[in-house]
């Protein structure tokens, strides 16, 4: 029988982010299908068995949808086909599963995204908007807890 960890989620006008809550996990497989729909597979420390599937809200660029194995989780970066919000994470209207819940830490607004954006146009403090919001394409892939432990703190 397949269990399901928890996922968190958070978007941005391009990128859609899947953090799964799964420590030390195996045979990690992640698939991103162009209509939208999102498979992840992974064996816990224990040996146990987890799997979901997700129809997302819109279309996605699966050349675009990277992962990162971290010592505590999984961290999905998925690319929208097209920019822009989505008014929810999943197609179907109905309440989401109660394993899926929203990751405040990595949530933007739109009105924070276009803030920023006009604050970046000022010239010099383009950096140090990247730098804040992280946003690289491997934006909140290591979690400093992780980072400490592959460092051998």
């Amino acid at each position: 029988m397949s269990r399901h960890p928890e996922v968190l989620w958070a978007q941005r006008s391009d990128k859609v982010y899947l953090t799964v809550a799964l420590p030390d996990a195996k045979d990690v497989s992640v698939k991103c299908d162009p209509q939208g729909l999102f498979s992840f597979s992974a064996v816990g420390v224990q040996g146990e068995s987890f799997h979901f599937s997700l129809e997302l809200y819109g279309k996605v660029k699966p050349e675009g949808c990277k992962t990162n194995v971290g010592l505590r989780n999984i961290i999905c970066s998925i690319q929208k086909e097209e920019k822009g919000w989505w008014k929810r994470l999943l197609k179907t209207e109905e309440k989401p599963a109660p394993y899926i819940k929203v990751d405040w830490n990595k949530w933007c607004d739109e009105d924070d995204e276009e803030s920023n954006s006009d604050w970046a146009a000022d010239g010099d403090a383009a950096e140090d908007i990247n730098q804040e919001e992280g946003s690289s394409d491997d934006e909140g892939m290591l979690y400093l807890p992780d980072l400490e432990k592959a460092r051998g703190k």
